[in-house]
């Protein structure tokens, strides 16, 4: 069951090979809401915004059945509405806490704007289709229904499964490259409860880890095993994401199979560059070719770079 590895995103490659940062440019300060800090520390601070739109429009529209529109419409800046947001079928439970994550996005824009300008919500597509095609790629085959994240609250974890990992694993790359305490304040953070949310995530799956997804007969784990592989594929890093079960050499210690929370040999988070979540959010593999949740690009000065921005 290899199946349960998945993906690379936010910071080696930044520091290495990126133009963003270098020693260049570090002591270089942009106009922002805090004109202290270095360039760097605003690249790193500003890219991460993309994930949390996505996971406010997500976790809004599935629980609430709208957006930041209604729930924060100061936090837009007058960037467009996702594509195909719409209200889950979700139970109490998950609606619940679906819920609370939501709103602990919108605080997650407000805070990451309170400190650097930002951007405006950019376009993103969190239709069934987009998630559908998501699920054609993990399982190297058309299910039939397609996927519907919206249809059930299992499936809605599963689809919750694809986001909040990312952008954890970007927070942990792009950390040790701060500056700045204030920075690293932020984003130490954001991270906590970035981790707290796919744990929750992860625990409520891994308690059906061996239910069967109907109607296509599949687990649970290989759910998870099978989008793991696939961002692990198109991140192009090597192996930096694990479903819930695994082999044992693969667990914690080699000593188990389970695997509700992922970590490296060590047990500790893996990390990523902008580079690899791109690729992953785009769902191409490639971080200059815009597309899945992300049909026009990303936003920020990393991402605009790769979309062909001057920057």
């Amino acid at each position: 069951m290899l199946a349960n590895f998945t993906s690379s995103i936010f910071t080696s490659l930044l520091l290495l090979s990126s133009p963003f940062i270098s020693g260049d440019n570090d002591e270089l300060s942009v106009k922002t809401q805090n004109p202290s800090l270095p360039r760097s520390d605003v690249d790193l601070l500003e890219f991460p915004l993309n994930l949390e739109f996505l996971e406010a429009e997500f976790f809004l529209w599935g629980s609430l059945g709208h957006g930041l529109d209604e729930a924060a419409p100061n936090l837009t800046d007058g960037g467009p509405p996702p594509i195909g947001g719409k209200k889950a079928n979700l139970d109490p439970l998950t609606r619940d806490i679906i819920m609370q994550f939501a709103f602990q996005e919108v605080g997650h824009i407000r805070a990451i704007k309170k400190t650097i300008k930002g951007f405006p919500r950019p376009l993103m597509d969190i239709s069934p289709g987009n998630f559908a095609k998501l699920m054609d790629n993990a399982f190297k085959q058309k299910l039939n229904p397609p996927f519907d994240p919206y249809a059930n609250g299992l499936n809605y974890l599963i689809a919750s499964y694809v986001i909040p990992y990312v952008g954890l694993t970007g927070y942990v790359g792009a950390n040790p490259k701060l500056q700045t305490t204030q920075a690293k304040r932020l984003v130490a953070g954001l991270l906590g409860v970035e981790s707290a949310q796919d744990a929750v995530i992860r625990g409520l799956l891994y308690e059906r880890a061996l239910q069967k997804v109907e109607p296509y007969g599949i687990t649970v784990a290989e759910f998870t095993g099978r989008i793991s592989d696939l961002r692990n594929k198109i991140g192009r890093h090597g192996v930096k994401d694990e479903g819930l079960v695994v082999p044992p050499v693969f667990g914690p210690e080699g000593r188990t199979p389970g695997n509700v929370i992922v970590g490296d040999a060590d047990s500790l988070s893996y990390d990523r560059t902008p580079e690899e979540i791109l690729r992953i959010v785009y769902s191409t593999g490639n971080e200059h070719t815009p597309g899945g949740f992300f049909p026009k690009c990303a936003d920020g000065r990393i991402a605009r770079y790769y979309c062909g921005g001057k920057d």
